[in-house]
Parts: C-alpha cells; structure tokens; sequence
C-alpha cells in the first residue's frame, strides 16, 4: 500500500477506505479501552486524529509512544465522532519507527522564537516554524511561475566571484591558501599562489552577471543565496540571504517600478491564495492586522515618491526620528516605516536618489545630481526591494567608477558590455527573507531562514 499524506487525507470528500500514513506524534492521551494519537507528517499544518483500541496486539508499546515518536500507521479513514476534524483514522497496524525520549525539547506548546533559534534543526516541526517555511517553499515556486509567464529566462550566476558589486567591501574571502602561512609580497598576501590566481570572495548579488545575460537573453532573473560579511545583530540582516535578481534590457525607471509593483502584488496574493490555512496561523498568533495589510498591498497602487519630497515629508512631520533626516543621507528603517505605516499607510516607490549615496551602476539623471534609482518600501519592513536603471553610457559609467575608487580593469568585462551594443537596461533585487517577513509578520530575519548565518553563528 502506498503512503498518503496527511493534508491529501484532510481534503478529501470521501473516504478512500484503507490508508497508509507515516509522521510524527503530536500528542497521545489515553482512555479505557483506547489511544488518541494525533499525528502530523509537515504536509499540512493540521494533524490527523488516529484511534487505537485494546485489540492490537501491540496496544501496550503504542502506550509507550511519546511527543516527538516516529509511526507507520495502516487503518481505515472513518468520518470523525468528535469535534473539530471531519475524519480519523481508525487503527488495523501499529508500526513504531522510533520512541523519542523525554529530554525531546518540544514537549510544550509554546516556546519562544529566541529558544526555538537554539534548536533550528527541529523547530520545523513546531507549528509556526513548519507553516513559515511551507509559506517559503512556495513562494520559490510562485517566483518562477511569475517570470515565466512574463517569458523571462532564469539564469544561474556565479556564487564565488572576483568583483564587489555594490563596492562596500563587506564580502567574506574565498581562498585555498594556507591561512597558518600566507604567502606575502611587498606586504600583502600574494593571491597570486591562490586558486584563482586573484582575489576571490562570497558574492553579495548576481546583478552584474545577469546584466550580461539581459544584454543578450533580454529579461532574465537570477534567484539564489548571497552573502554580507556585515556585523550586524539586526532584526532585518543575515550574512547569508536570497535575493531574486530581475534585469530587463530596453527597460527604463518606470519599467522597473512597473515590474517590482507587480511582483509584490503577485506574491502576495498567491501565498493569500495558496497556503490559506498556514497564513491563518500567521494572523491569528503572530500579527493581528496581518491579512488587512496584506489585502491593501493587492488591491490599491502604491505612492511614487521622489527622494527629495520623502525627505521634506519627514522632515515636517513631528514625528521623533532615533536617526535625523538630512537630504543626501540614506533613509533609515524608522523613516521608510513612517512613510509607509503613518503617512501613506500603503507601500511607497522612492526614485531619483542622490548619486553620492548609490553605487556606481546606476544611470545618472540629466540634472548631474542625481540617479534613476528605486526603493520599494513597504509597511512593517521598510525597503524590501531596491534597484535603479543602470547606467549604459560607458564614459558615464567610467568615470562614477574612478569617483568611486574601483579598479576598471577588474570590470573589464563589465564594461565590455557597454562598448559592444549598449541599451537602456533596468533592474532591482527583492529580499526573499525580507518578503517572507511581510506575507507573515514574522519580525526577525532569523526566524524565515531555516538555518540562519548571523555574527557568532553557524552551529547548525
């Protein structure tokens, strides 16, 4: 007989007799003649009630079974005599997989998000943690249905790269070398003897590759794990994260403004769709206004703001910032949460940044001062994603690199791309972990990454 899971048997209209079921004991309580075993197997949120009586010849060890034990169990699928389940199962075989004991640390109902981070290789067996990364298994998949509707080809690029895309230099160093005797030259580490033959590090995004492959493919998207070696114990930031990575050759500012609107709309409205119950869960224990605040990003457009009138806004309003609001400073979180949640009260697109504060690919506009870039905001975030037009104009772009202090021979190829058929091109990177933050009100990054990268930590 082959195994039926649990959220197939919960659905279904009819009961298809026999079953074959395997999952882990939620709970089990006893009366006279018979156990009550609930029983979740991670395909669902919900648990199935099994019923075994006295006549099993192994009834005494099912008595033994605990929170946390592994089961295979045969039986019939009967319409429930109790409340709150519409089916159960109605035990013929009994087989235990294992007997977890009773050190097993999920033994309560609640526990708190920071001792549940203390044990990430099981707390996704708890019910929040087990909804949130069902939620994040499909939104992967609702990414990819976005873009190929929209006939964009996925690309894979590189995890190990030579060049700093963003130019902050926080990137963790990939290396062979021996780190107990590094080779040396004038001073410096000889990287030269390296794998490589250069300087070899994690890379913080896939956008300039993908740039390549729009300027040959057209739309692509590249969508994978990056890395920040960022000291950093925020609730928002993680040393390693996904970043969903659209660029779109003969494709401007509003362009991408367009496209980024529409990915947060889609998204959100598949996951409200698609995993009903888990979202449920979110709303109901975790945030209050969760679904209101979701139906008002489907449903109404989203402000478009210039930078500089976002600052005159906060700077006017009498609201008392940690941080000042001075033009020509990047916004932070408390400013972007302002704008979305008491101003506007709905996600806001800021363009048209200061070109000192954005990196050296972004187009700059025809006032010298300023570049097409963008930042969607959205309520309980902040930016959520970021991206601009970038700069096609090769003696533009050269000189923001030597304003900025980059080698361009490390970006020969880079700019390359600029000299043979150059065309107006956009694109920006969304924070996978950052979405999923939004769709479920989850308040910390480490909590929407099954096993997160922070400063000190990488146990599991």
């Amino acid at each position: 007989m082959e195994r039926t899971k649990i959220t197939a048997l919960i659905a279904a209209d009819r009961s298809p007799g026999s079953v074959l079921i395997k999952g882990w004991v939620r709970t089990r309580r006893d009366s006279k003649t018979f156990s009550f075993i609930e029983l979740n197997d991670g395909s669902c949120l919900k648990n199935i009630q099994v019923i075994a009586d006295d006549s099993l010849p192994d009834y005494e060890e099912v008595k033994k079974l605990s929170t946390g034990s592994a089961v295979v169990i045969k039986g019939k699928m009967v319409e429930s005599e109790g409340g709150g389940q519409k089916w159960e199962i109605r035990a013929d075989e009994v087989e235990i997989i294992s007997i977890a004991p009773d050190t097993y640390p999920l033994q309560k109902k609640r526990h708190t998000d920071e001792y549940l981070r203390t044990i990430a290789h099981l707390r996704p067996r708890s019910n929040k943690y087990g909804a949130a990364f069902r939620i994040r298994s499909e939104l992967s998949w609702a990414i990819h249905k976005f873009f190929k509707e929209k006939e964009f080809r996925y690309i894979h690029t590189p995890i190990i790269t030579g060049s700093d895309c963003e130019g902050a230099g926080e990137m963790f160093r990939v290396t062979s070398l021996p780190l107990d005797n590094l080779p040396r030259k004038e001073g410096k580490t000889d990287f030269s003897a390296d794998f490589f033959g250069k300087e070899a590090n994690l890379t913080v995004s896939g956008q300039l590759s993908a740039e390549m492959f729009a300027l040959s493919l057209g739309d692509v998207y590249t969508f994978g794990p990056t890395f920040r070696a960022e000291n950093s114990n925020t609730s928002r930031h993680a040393a390693e994260f996904w970043m969903l990575e659209p660029e779109m050759a003969f494709c401007d500012l509003t362009g991408n403004m367009d496209l980024g609107e529409e990915l947060i709309r889609y998204l959100t409205r598949y996951v409200l769709d698609n995993c009903t119950e888990d979202m449920e869960l979110f709303a109901r224990f975790v945030d209050k206004n969760l679904m209101a605040t979701l139906e008002n990003i489907v449903r109404g457009d989203f402000v478009r703001l210039p930078y500089t009138e976002a600052v005159e806004i906060l700077q006017k309003s009498k609201k008392k910032f940690e941080y000042p609001v001075t033009y020509g400073k990047d916004l932070q979180s408390e400013h972007e949460r302002y704008l979305t949640e008491d101003h506007f009260k709905k996600p806001v697109i800021l363009y048209n940044y200061p070109k000192e504060i954005k990196p050296f690919y972004m187009r700059v506009n025809e006032d010298g001062k300023t570049v097409a870039a963008m930042d969607v905001l959205v309520p309980g975030i902040g930016e959520i994603i970021g991206g601009s037009q970038r700069e096609e104009r090769l003696e533009i772009l050269e000189s923001r690199m030597e304003e900025g202090g980059l080698n361009k021979e490390e970006y020969w190829w880079y700019l390359d791309s600029r000299r043979y058929g150059s065309v107006p091109h956009s694109g920006f990177g969304m924070g996978f972990e950052r979405f999923i933050m939004l769709v479920t009100g989850i308040r910390n990054i480490r909590d929407v990454i099954p096993f997160p990268r922070t400063p000190n930590s990488i146990e599991f």
